[in-house]
């Protein structure tokens, strides 16, 4: 009988108040059977190191892994999501990926080792990705950078996840076929470019103290290129 894992929460080092998935807990958890084994993921990502032990845990299994995405696998979890012989997502879930993150103090030396240490971080996750999506790490990279949303239809075109769970409830209905991205950086060009829109205008006669709509255009436009 095909064994089920819950991967519901933070992923932490270790867990302060009982609520954290640490690779601890999750180690005794998948060593406390053997055969298949289907893991839920829900959770909005932790600790990067955290991850990439319960990543190498299911890599390493020696059984079948399948990954189920009910809710998020955000961050972290997303890397851990990579592990799966078959990543299945609901058709409500989301993944997001983006670039690792810390907190440093310190000269300017340190400071430059930390952001050398989060550049070798990214890769190292990067080598998750491209495993599973078989895309660029140039194409992975930029998607990192843009802090990426991915629906279930999205992720599946991109290669995260291979299929949408299908259920009894979803049985009668057809699933939509419309992919969502979303990125902060393209949402706010896209709010640009509307405003740029409305500011084409023909400029009336107004008092020179007034902002003409070229100018306004000019300054959305920096904007833009400072995104």
């Amino acid at each position: 009988m095909e064994r089920r894992l819950f991967l519901n929460g933070t992923i932490a080092e270790e867990s302060w108040f009982d609520d954290d998935v640490t690779p601890q807990l999750f180690r005794d958890e998948l060593n406390a059977g053997s055969g298949d084994i289907t893991v839920w993921i829900n959770s909005p990502g932790g600790d990067c190191v955290a991850a990439a032990q319960i990543y190498n845990m299911l890599m390493n299994y020696k059984g079948n892994v399948t990954i189920k995405i009910d809710g998020i696998a955000a961050s972290a979890a997303s890397v851990i999501a990579m592990a799966g012989t078959k990543v299945i997502m609901s058709p409500v879930s989301m993944m997001m990926i983006h670039n690792p993150a810390t907190v440093a103090c310190g000269d300017s030396a340190d400071m430059q080792k930390a952001i050398a240490m989060l550049d070798e971080v990214k890769e190292s996750i990067i080598n998750a990705y491209e495993i599973k999506t078989g895309l660029s790490r140039a194409k992975l990279s930029h998607l990192m950078d843009a802090e990426t949303w991915m629906d279930a239809n999205s992720a599946v075109e991109m290669g995260f996840a291979d299929e949408i769970m299908q259920t009894n409830v979803f049985d009668s209905i057809e699933v939509p076929k419309v992919s969502m991205v979303f990125s902060q950086a393209v949402v706010t060009n896209s709010l640009m470019d509307k405003l740029s829109a409305k500011c084409r205008i023909q400029p009336k006669s107004e008092p020179t103290n007034k902002v003409s709509a070229d100018s306004l255009m000019e300054r959305l436009n920096l904007m833009k290129n400072w995104r």
